[in-house]
């Protein structure tokens, strides 16, 4: 790996100007971190695409199982536990239920085999939708994929449904499907409310638009499962609202947050309390957050904060709106990182992002300490910059 770079770069910013810039030093982070001691952290993972497999982007995913699979063994070796085949691994926009079932069994596999941390997505995406669809059709979709999960040796991520959210009338229709599923399960599950800024087809889940009632709705189905919930992540990106109902949620019931702009202050928490996490960001912060989670750990929040802080502005850029194309970043990201050999996703999704959004994203990695060769980053982003018709140095 190389301790120096030369290289310059000419690139595209927002504002129509074409600058020159040069990367700084390589990620000042270690290769490896201890499992954080003080907070439960999940890193939502990225699939690898397969680039030479034939087909379209409308055709069925195909991975690189290689890749796939080893980027999962750095998140462990960082410490992280795997959150699998959640939306970051483009659930709902390109990995069908197919390879979504060889993704866990394989990554559990993994899991087992180098002693990581694993829990996985269990929804209702392979049910086919229709106006003559029922909350017992969605009940059994739910049921088919939970049973999947926990019989391949992963714990349960109940993943929030497109299927419940067009079918559902009311609340109690929610509370009935969620009762009976919890209730199948052999252990303890995580909730997930992801809100419409990543998904809009999930626009009024949990049975209303208001985010009051909504709250109170999901609060009215976990009190009566909580033996049954590990906990539940939130995806709203409203800190003060996560801050809330975390206060709110029966003993034993975790808070995992999915808030990509404001992470740092959750985890690190308030007299009152913290959230662990559940984070698709941690995919492509995973080194830093690491480091920042270990000095938690020792007490030392100055330390934490150092870490974590010049995350922050990469995150939000990652994660800006449309906030559901977030999952090109993370890919890009790992492609800067060497973590894969090439720049192509499941569906085409690589489209997703403009060239000064990646331009962008490149300058917030190399500022925060991320690019682990930043000639090698370098080297990959002109390729990018001259495909996009922007002339190098």
């Amino acid at each position: 790996m190389s301790t120096t770079t030369t290289t310059t770069l000419n690139l595209p910013r927002e504002h129509g100007a074409i600058e020159t810039y040069a990367p700084g030093a390589p990620s000042p982070f270690a290769a490896r971190h201890d499992a954080p001691r003080s907070r439960v952290c999940f890193a939502a993972a990225h699939v690898v695409a397969d680039p030479l497999a034939p087909g379209d982007p409308e055709g069925p995913a195909r991975l690189d199982w290689e890749a796939t699979l080893a980027f999962r063994r750095h998140l462990w070796g960082h410490g992280f536990r795997v959150a699998e085949a959640m939306d970051t691994a483009q659930r709902g926009m390109g990995l069908d239920w197919a390879a979504t079932q060889e993704l866990i069994r394989r990554s559990v596999a993994e899991a087992h085999a180098v002693g990581g941390g694993i829990a996985a997505g269990a929804g209702t995406d392979h049910l086919v939708v229709t106006g003559a669809t029922t909350l017992a059709d969605v009940r059994a979709a739910y049921e088919e994929q939970c049973a999947f999960v926990e019989g391949a040796g992963a714990q349960v991520i109940l993943m929030a449904s497109r299927g419940l959210a067009a079918t559902a009338t009311t609340a109690d229709d929610y509370a009935e499907v969620y009762g009976h599923v919890l209730g199948q399960l052999q252990r303890p599950a995580i909730l997930h409310w992801l809100g419409p800024m990543f998904d809009p087809a999930l626009d009024g889940y949990w049975g209303d638009g208001d985010l009051d009632v909504a709250t109170e709705t999901m609060l009215a189905i976990i009190a009566p499962n909580r033996d049954r919930i590990d906990g539940v992540k939130v995806s709203l990106l409203d800190h003060e609202r996560e801050v809330a109902l975390r206060r709110r949620l029966p003993g034993g019931v975790r808070l995992y947050t999915g808030d990509d702009f404001h992470y740092p202050e959750l985890i690190r928490g308030d007299d009152h309390g913290h959230s662990d996490a559940l984070l698709g960001i941690f995919d492509a912060i995973a080194p830093a957050a690491a480091a920042a989670l270990a000095a938690l750990d020792d007490g030392d929040a100055a330390r934490y904060d150092e870490h974590l802080a010049p995350t922050v502005p990469l995150s939000r850029h990652i994660f800006r709106a449309p906030t559901y194309h977030y999952k090109t970043g993370i890919v890009f990201l790992a492609y800067l990182n060497d973590h894969q050999r090439h720049f192509r996703m499941v569906g085409g999704k690589e489209s997703a992002r403009s060239i000064t959004h990646l331009a962008e994203l490149f300058v917030l990695a190399d500022r925060a300490g991320l690019l682990r060769d930043p000639d090698l980053a370098a080297a990959r982003m002109r390729g990018v910059l001259e495909l996009s018709g922007v002339p190098q140095p």
